[in-house]
Parts: C-alpha cells; sequence; structure tokens
C-alpha cells in the first residue's frame, strides 16, 4: 500500500545540517524505497543526497518539511524523525 506522509521538523542540533548529520540522514533515507524529499524555503532536495542536503542552510532552530512517499514511506518518515529528535545523536 503506496501513501505519503508530511512532517514538520526543527533542526535542534547545535551546528544543523552539516556533513555528519547529512551523511546519517542520506544512511537512513537509502535504506528506503520510498521517495523522502526535504525542504527548506522553497528548496527541495533529496533526502538521499549528501550535496543537496548541503545546500539546505538546515541551521539550528530552522522547521524544515520532509515529505516522504511509496510503500514504506511511514517507516521512512519514522526513522528520519528519529534523527531530527535525537539531534542526529551529537549532543
Amino acid at each position: 500500500m503506496a501513501g505519503g506522509f508530511e512532517k514538520k521538523f526543527e533542526v535542534l542540533n547545535e551546528f544543523g545540517i552539516h556533513a555528519r548529520p547529512a551523511a546519517l540522514l542520506v544512511k537512513t533515507a537509502s535504506e528506503f524505497d520510498a521517495d523522502i524529499v526535504i525542504e527548506n524555503n522553497g528548496a527541495e532536495v533529496s533526502a538521499k543526497s549528501i550535496m543537496g542536503l548541503l545546500t539546505l542552510e538546515g541551521y539550528q532552530g530552522s522547521v524544515l518539511t520532509v515529505r516522504t512517499e511509496g510503500d514504506d514511506a511511514l517507516a521512512a518518515m519514522s526513522a528520519i524523525e528519529k534523527l531530527f529528535v535525537n539531534k542526529f545523536y551529537e549532543d
């Protein structure tokens, strides 16, 4: 059963979406078949693209919109949410 989900997440970790959190996002997103898009201020990138993620300007306090679509969209959203909630394991 295919479906789509959308959630907003605040970037809580001190240094925002820099290389390490971006790599964690790509690693996590790549575990799913779902399309995962992250948006900030009108700019949309694939969560499976490290270069795209690094251009998002995901600073601490930014609110990013995550959209997942596909057969495992709910599981993908849950995994991405866990990264944001846990500050990408930086604290």
